[in-house]
């Protein structure tokens, strides 16, 4: 076996949620300021994901205030304390960027249908 994926192998998080592009997640981060720590809470549409073991990376889009905000995180970082998912997106691509040229209600991505409403 390589000797990098034995040590990377440690570090690796165990615990993350199944997610891919188009999701919308909520990621909380650890941020510390001086003396003090706080968590923040970043939610966004996941437009990509890239990478393999530690350096994985997923980058988050959302609208504020009108303005596109982009944040790239990476996947196994010890600031990360928790992931979730909160819609899982129906699109075709693994990389969504063209959603940077869209604006208003064709920004939006559908959300994929439970298996339970397909069934019946």
């Amino acid at each position: 076996m390589d000797p990098i994926v034995i040590i990377e192998s440690k570090y690796l998080k165990d615990k993350l949620p199944d997610f891919n592009a188009g999701d919308t997640l909520k990621v909380y981060t650890r941020i510390k300021e001086g003396d003090k720590e706080r968590t923040q809470i970043f939610q966004g549409v996941v437009i990509q994901r890239r990478g393999k073991g530690l350096g994985e990376t997923f980058t988050l889009r959302k609208i504020s205030s009108g303005v596109a905000v982009e944040r790239v995180f990476p996947l196994h970082s010890p600031n990360i304390t928790k992931i979730e998912r909160t819609r899982e997106g129906k699109v075709k691509r693994a990389k969504l960027f063209y959603l940077r040229g869209l604006k208003g209600k064709s920004a939006r991505i559908k959300e994929k249908k439970k298996e339970e409403e397909q069934e019946q």
